[in-house]
């Protein structure tokens, strides 16, 4: 049986999934209801994937002790504590992840690898040339959108699906958190 992979990904109204401007974490958004369904979906077992970026990324705000952010919230932790592949040809173990390896190669394979061999569910948080990829060719089985109400046209960073194919998604479940923020999971097949 194939192991399902998720696309987890934060996001604005329109597309980015970071800021350079002067928002705080969550871009100010976050509510019990949120942070309680974060930590609900890092509650079982599963393994993230990583690219290098933002494996890097993670691990230095992590160690720059960042507070009142969602870098200090439970799921994180939680998250952190998970096993964990990094897909990358530039960093070489071991890596400062409690249980992470790195696997060096073309990301399309090591995925279809590891979602043949996997016992239990993969999840990406993040990591978006990684997935654009990885959804091209037809290896992520859900993309997750947790969707902020805000609009970051100025300040908005990381536009998610810059450069991705097209595709159509069936909206498998949603949810309204804390009355603002949605959490939205498809089911993405390539458009024809």
């Amino acid at each position: 049986m194939t192991a399902t992979y998720t696309f987890d990904v934060f996001s604005t109204l329109d597309g980015y999934g970071a800021h350079v401007g002067n928002w705080t974490g969550y871009w100010g958004k976050q509510g019990p209801e949120f942070l309680d369904r974060r930590l609900a979906l890092y509650d079982h077992k599963q393994r993230m994937v990583f690219g290098a970026n933002t494996y890097k990324a993670h691990t230095q705000m992590l160690a720059s002790g960042i507070e009142e952010s969602e870098l200090s919230d439970p799921w994180v932790t939680r998250m952190r504590n998970l096993p964990a592949t990094v897909v990358s040809t530039t960093l070489h173990g071991p890596l400062d992840w409690p249980d992470a390896t790195v696997m060096s190669g073309d990301p399309v394979d090591i995925v279809a690898r590891l979602k043949a061999e996997s016992e239990v569910p993969l999840r990406s948080h993040g990591s978006l040339t990684l997935n654009r990829a990885l959804l091209a060719a037809g290896l992520v089985d859900r993309v997750q959108v947790t969707l902020f109400p805000v609009i970051c046209g100025q300040t908005g960073a990381d536009p998610i699906f810059q450069g991705a194919a097209d595709f159509d998604l069936e909206l498998i479940e949603s949810r309204t958190l804390d009355g603002h923020t949605e959490e939205l999971i498809y089911r993405p097949t390539l458009h024809a």
